[in-house]
């Protein structure tokens, strides 16, 4: 499973290990399959889609933590069985963590790189959760115990610092001051590389005060992320241990920085080709793992021998910082963590290959000597030979001169140097104790607050930075928001939070929360105006997405899990107050719906986003609101299946009415591009005083996240079945256009007409009454389109135009009727004449099983109306589409082994038609005799032709049926459309019903009336044939 450990520690290759962490509750819910399987350290993955397709990868370590663990009595989690082969966070520790400390203690640099997707366990293999620590914990009391271990013969200094690097900037998560407008820099020396300027570092004794340094910087970040409205799963966190080590007798230090990295994550957006954004995608936000990626790329050609590679560290902070353990003087190890999830196949494939390049990666590692301790070691060897000096100068009675005093000033300096230099790990030390005691204090008053108080606890997305902040509720009133002011407040920072947000009130035991006028506060997923009593568990939402989850008295707590309520607990609340719920299936069962629930997952992840873009709108004054919406959930295709379900972002910009339509993925690029907009925004606030009116941001619309060119939207689809094409028969429908969620946008009035191929239409006697007979002939039809009323599009705004798209067979490109504008009741009057040479049966399956789907497409002020493209499109010279064209190389082959088939049932028919032919000559003879001498010979002759007269009657009485249903048809259409108004009051209702009630009536007498018609006619037909069995039963 894995590779020796000491096989990383001899060359300078980058290490790369990968693991597999178990399903997630969104996996498991969705029913998810793992498509990821293991053998010692090769890894393979298959393609979902493909079962063929799989992809096989090579690398130093690999982990299976997949399955095949239990929690111990203690919350490890370990193996079933003793020797299974699930890697525990222990063995994880053993093969790399070991490592990573022994060459650190050797004088060399060392670097843990996590990488992988967010939520595929980069955070739990680097931080651990509970008792199942991870890599960096178990490093940092390593370590000290290591120190503790070899105290008679060395000296260990050990400093910690601890940063962020978001959006190119640079936060030191350890500063005691204000945060730095613009991040710290970053700075190049020639002995030290790149560094971050003006970074605190601290010296650590022991293992607990590391990780108390780490939850202060947790904390920092959470705050950070807060106020900067700043998503964590886009930062990167670097840990860097400094270690040095002074060897009293041997005079020599070894220094070592240990740096322990958590990438952002790599998940990339889904793009289908049509996703692609007019402003740079590869913003600032991204351009740290996108520039790491080509780092990579690059070193790896390197190793394989190609010259004259550019690496372009100094593409991003991330890589100037990682300059040395990427290609550089450090011992490099890479943990690349996986979902095994069949509907995460693209974000592992995709990580798999990174680790691949990653491992090619040649590195250039030394032991470090401290040019601190070689600049005491030149002092020193400078006063001795300065001493020696002085000393053939007294030998030789030259004392008191200009030279002696001289050589004796500097000796006296060169000693103070020495000194100032080995006192300041003691001076650091001193320094950190009182911040020890501080941080201690606080510690120990924020526990004794925890069982005296009610708090409210924040929940992040990203889950180590959940339960960081805690605000407590004291008895009285007080106020939260942005106003840190007055004594009795709470005060907190974010997006949409006002100076005076809301009023706690602590009496009696009893907690309320009252909203203030023009804030914004949800409880439990319910936006609430009025004062709210909490309950203990309860989930506060303040602003567009400061998250927290209200802790009752002690007494109230008992023995809650509260770990359920999650980040996504959050989001489904609010989900569901908007109507969508997780579970929810078409059959109406329990069952969750797996084809839904990525979809739920993807709008649960939005709705913060999107709350975020509203509120930075409204605070620039953009005038622009988003809004989540499903894409097809009630929309089909051709043939009646469901469309894929996917997550599209409705913008309009309330001024001019204009609309667009942004994919998950756009949307998610221009909220990065908006939040620098924002930030520029808010700094320019704090340098004008004058806040409340500042004007809106004003930027050139190829610059605006918040703007694009319009184009058309598809609003919505009708289906037009086209089932009584293969028996010729018209169809004149009205049909509901339904948009993307199942709201009526329009009715549509379309026919299609069989005809001749000069367009005239068929008449009742060129009804089928076997599709089959149409096979080989030609096919001529018209579709028409009639009327559009209602138009919902048009009716919102009436410089608003429509068009309708469609589609038939094989068509290759859509066509489009001409534009309409500014009319609700559009006339279309828009008819297309299609014809095929020889229909196929491909083509008659199509007829009977298929629709045409009518796109409703809107038009906008300023956009290009959709042309039909003729180019690929043969047409007859008539000028009607021809449809159903094979290949002739095809249709060659197909008429070959048709006919290679018809000739051997052909010679196995003539062989039985030759023992039948004698036999029927025979009867054939006998027949004429019989005919010759009936008497009624006229009434033989009617008896011949009744056959089929009464195909015919029947054929008529189907036509009648018909065309008898398709009123039947629009009285169904009408109660369809329905519907009471909302508006409605007691006695609306009732008219309502009463109407409905009539609709009903007359639908039930017309198809009752219409059956019955059709029994009538079949009965008097049976009956006539009855009648003459005689003759031909």
């Amino acid at each position: 499973m894995r590779a020796k450990a000491s096989d990383m520690h001899r060359k300078d290759c980058v290490k790369v290990a990968v693991r597999v962490r178990p399903f997630n509750k969104r996996e498991r819910d969705a029913g998810s399959r793992c498509i990821i399987s293991l053998v010692s350290t090769s890894i393979t993955i298959q393609d979902p889609r493909d079962c063929h397709n799989r992809r096989s990868f090579c690398f130093d370590y690999a982990y299976w933590s997949h399955s095949g663990f239990t929690r111990d009595h203690s919350g490890l989690f370990v193996p079933e069985e003793p020797g299974g082969r699930y890697a525990d966070q222990h063995s994880v520790f053993q093969d790399l963590g070991v490592g990573i400390l022994e060459n650190a203690l050797q004088g060399y640099n060392t670097t843990l790189l996590a990488y992988g997707q967010t939520g595929s366990g980069k955070s739990y293999s680097m931080v651990g959760h509970g008792p199942n620590k991870g890599l960096v914990p178990k490093l940092c009391e390593r370590l000290f115990e290591a120190i503790r271990g070899n105290q008679e013969n060395r000296q260990c200094q050990v400093f910690f610092s601890m940063l962020e690097i978001y959006n190119e900037q640079v936060v030191d998560l350890l500063s005691r001051g204000s945060r730095t407008a613009g991040g710290l820099r970053v700075r190049e020396e020639l002995q030290r590389g790149f560094y971050v300027e003006g970074l605190r570092k601290i010296p650590c004794e022991n293992a607990l005060q590391v990780e108390q340094l780490m939850e202060q910087g947790t904390r920092t970040r959470t705050t950070a992320a807060t106020h900067m409205n700043a998503n964590s799963s886009r930062s990167h966190m670097l840990i860097i241990l400094q270690l040095k080590q002074i060897f009293s007798k041997e005079s020599i230090t070894k220094q070592s920085n240990i740096n322990l990295v958590d990438l952002a994550g790599s998940e990339r957006q889904r793009s289908s080709g049509s996703e692609a954004d007019r402003l740079k995608e590869g913003t600032a936000i991204n351009l740290s793992l996108t520039t790491l990626g080509n780092v990579i790329s690059a070193l790896a050609d390197v190793a394989v021998g190609k010259k004259a590679v550019h690496i372009p560290y100094r593409d991003s902070v991330l890589t100037k910082l990682l300059q040395s353990a990427l290609g550089g003087n450090s011992r490099t190890v890479m943990i690349a963590t996986l979902s095994p999830a069949d509907i995460c196949y693209e974000e592992s494939l995709s990580t798999l290959r990174y680790a691949e390049r990653a491992k090619r990666i040649q590195n250039k590692a030394v032991v470090n000597e401290s040019p601190t301790e070689r600049l005491v070691k030149e002092l020193k060897a400078e006063n001795t030979r300065l001493m020696q000096k002085l000393s053939r100068m007294d030998q030789e009675g030259r004392r008191a001169s200009d030279e002696s005093k001289e050589l004796r000033q500097l000796l006296t300096q060169n000693e103070l140097q020495i000194r100032a230099i080995q006192t300041l790990w003691e001076q650091h030390l001193q320094e950190a104790l009182k911040d020890w005691e501080q941080q201690y204090a606080s510690i120990t008053q924020e526990r004794r607050m925890m069982q005296m108080y009610p708090y409210i606890l924040n929940i992040n997305e990203d889950a180590q930075l959940s339960g960081v902040v805690k605000l407590f509720i004291q008895e009285g009133e007080w106020g939260i928001g942005l106003c840190d002011s007055s004594t009795r407040s709470i005060p907190i920072k974010g997006l949409g939070i006002q100076e005076r947000h809301a009023v706690f009130r602590n009496e009696q035991r009893r907690v309320t929360l009252t909203p203030l006028t023009g804030s914004k506060v949800i409880v439990n997923g319910n936006t609430v105006y009025e004062t709210t009593e909490l309950q203990h568990l309860d989930r506060l939402i303040l602003g567009s997405n400061c998250t927290y989850l209200f802790i009752g008295y002690p007494s109230e707590r008992g023995g809650d899990d509260w770990s359920r309520y999650d980040y996504d607990y959050f989001q489904s609340e609010l989900a569901a107050a908007e109507g969508i719920h997780l579970g929810e299936s078409s059959t109406g069962s329990d069952q969750t719906d797996p084809s839904l629930l990525a979809v739920f997952y993807d709008y649960i992840k939005l709705m913060p986003l999107v709350a975020e873009a509203n509120q930075m709108s409204q605070e620039l004054n953009k005038g622009v609101e988003f809004k989540l919406e499903i894409k097809n959930l009630a929309l089909s295709d051709s043939r009646g299946h469901d469309l894929q379900k996917d997550i599209v972002v409705r913008v309009t910009s309330a001024g001019s009415k204009q609309v667009w339509m942004w994919s998950k993925a756009k949307f998610v690029n221009r909220k990065f591009l908006m939040e620098e907009v924002y930030q520029q925004f808010k700094a320019e606030q704090l340098e004008d005083k004058r806040v409340e009116d500042l004007p809106a941001v004003v930027l050139p619309r190829d610059k605006d996240p918040f703007w694009d060119p319009v184009e058309p939207l598809l609003l919505g689809t009708a289906h037009l079945w086209l089932q009584s094409l293969a028996f010729r028969i018209p169809l004149e429908e009205q049909l509901e256009v339904l948009g993307s969620e199942g709201t009526e946008e329009a009715i549509l009035q379309a026919e299609l007409l069989p005809c001749t191929s000069t367009g005239l239409p068929l008449g009742e006697d060129d009804i089928l009454i076997d599709p089959s007979e149409a096979l080989g002939r030609r096919l001529d039809f018209q579709l028409v389109l009639d009327q559009c009323c209602g138009v919902r599009w048009i009716r919102e705004a009436r410089n608003r135009g429509i068009q309708i798209g469609f589609r038939v067979f094989d068509c290759s490109e859509p066509l489009y009727t001409p534009a309409v504008w500014h009319n609700i009741n559009p006339l279309l009057d828009h008819r297309v004449q299609f014809t095929s040479i020889h229909t196929s049966q491909r083509l008659l399956d199509y007829l009977q099983s298929s629709a045409v789907v009518l796109e409703l497409w809107g038009l906008q002020e300023g956009c290009t109306q959709m042309n039909s493209s003729l180019e690929a499109v043969r047409m007859t010279s008539e000028g009607d589409f021809i449809i159903d064209e094979s290949d002739p190389s095809e249709a060659a082959l197909s008429f070959s082994a048709e006919l290679s088939c018809s000739v051997k049932a052909l010679q196995q028919d003539l062989e039985d038609q030759k023992s039948l032919n004698e036999s029927l000559r025979r009867e054939n003879h006998s027949l004429r005799e019989q005919l010759n001498t009936a008497k009624n010979g006229g009434d033989i002759a009617r008896g011949r032709s009744l056959r089929p007269s009464c195909d015919a009657e029947f054929a008529r009485a189907l036509k009648v049926f018909y065309h008898s249903m398709t009123s039947v048809r629009a009285q169904l259409q009408r109660l369809r459309r329905h519907r009471p108004s909302e508006e409605s009051d007691l006695l609306g209702l009732r008219l309502f019903v009463d109407e409905q009630n009539r609709l009903l009536r007359d639908f039930s007498e017309q198809l009752e009336e219409s059956v019955s018609a059709l029994k009538q006619d079949v009965a008097a037909i049976v009956r006539r044939k009855r009648e003459r069995s005689g003759i031909w039963s």
